[in-house]
C-alpha cells in the first residue's frame, strides 16, 4: 500500500508543497521513489511527522544534519521512520536501547532530550492542526499491520476513502452505507467523509 501526496500531506503536518521540496533536496527519498506521482510508504510518512514535529523546535537545517549523521552512529542505519527523535531546542537527539544520542551538536553521545510522541496531535509552526496519527478521527485508525497503514475504518479493515468514495460520487446516501458495508455506523461515515474532505483539500492548497 502507498500514501498519496495528499494523505502524506494530512497525517504528517507538512504541506504538499513542502512535500514536493523536500523530495527534491533529498531531505527524505520515498521508498517508493519512481512513482508518478509521488507517492510514500508508511515509513515515510512517520518519519515526515517527525521532521514536522522537530521543525517546530529547531531549524530544517539542523534537521538535515541530523539526518546526515544517523548512519554514522553505530547500528543506526535504518530508514528514518524506523527511530524515535526528540530535541530539546538546541540540538537533535535519536532514542536508542541506551537513551538519547545527540545528532548534531555532538553526534554519538548521550544527552538528556525531551523525545515527544510523534504521534500524538500537535500545531505545526503554521499553526496548522495535524491530527493524532493512530486515530485521525474517531472512528478511524491506523496501523501498520492492516491495510498498509492506511486510515481504516475503526474495528474493520476498510479503507476510508472506500466508505467516503460511495457518499461523494451520490452512489449511496448516509444512512444507506451500512447496506453495503455491515458494522459501517452513521458516525463512522460522518468521520470518513469529513476525513477525506481534509485530505481532498490539500489538492487546493498545493
Amino acid at each position: 500500500m502507498s500514501f498519496s501526496i495528499e494523505l502524506a500531506a494530512t497525517l504528517s503536518g507538512a504541506s504538499v508543497g513542502q512535500l514536493r521540496r523536500w523530495r527534491a533536496t533529498d531531505l527524505l527519498r520515498p521508498e517508493i521513489h519512481d512513482a508518478r506521482p509521488a507517492v510514500y510508504s508508511f515509513r515515510d510518512v512517520v518519519a515526515l511527522r517527525s521532521f514536522v514535529r522537530l521543525r517546530n523546535d529547531v531549524s530544517l537545517q539542523r534537521i538535515r544534519k541530523a539526518l546526515g549523521n544517523l548512519p554514522n552512529i553505530e547500528d543506526l542505519t535504518e530508514h528514518p521512520g524506523s527511530y524515535t527523535f526528540g530535541t530539546d531546542g538546541a540540538t537533535i537527539a535519536v532514542l536508542t536501547e541506551d537513551g538519547p544520542v545527540d545528532l548534531v551538536k555532538n553526534p554519538g553521545q548521550s544527552i538528556v532530550a525531551t523525545l515527544a510522541d510523534v504521534f500524538e496531535p500537535f500545531t505545526t509552526t503554521q499553526g496548522r492542526q495535524v491530527p493524532d496519527f493512530l486515530r485521525p478521527r474517531r472512528h478511524l485508525s491506523i496501523d501498520a499491520r492492516r491495510a498498509g497503514g492506511l486510515p481504516t475504518i475503526s474495528g474493520t479493515r476498510l479503507p476510508y476513502e472506500n466508505v467516503a468514495a460511495l457518499v461523494r460520487t451520490g452512489e449511496v446516501p448516509h444512512d444507506q452505507v451500512e447496506r453495503f458495508y455491515p458494522g459501517v455506523t452513521p458516525d463512522a461515515v460522518e468521520d470518513a467523509v469529513e476525513f477525506d474532505l481534509s485530505v481532498r483539500s490539500q489538492l487546493r492548497t498545493a
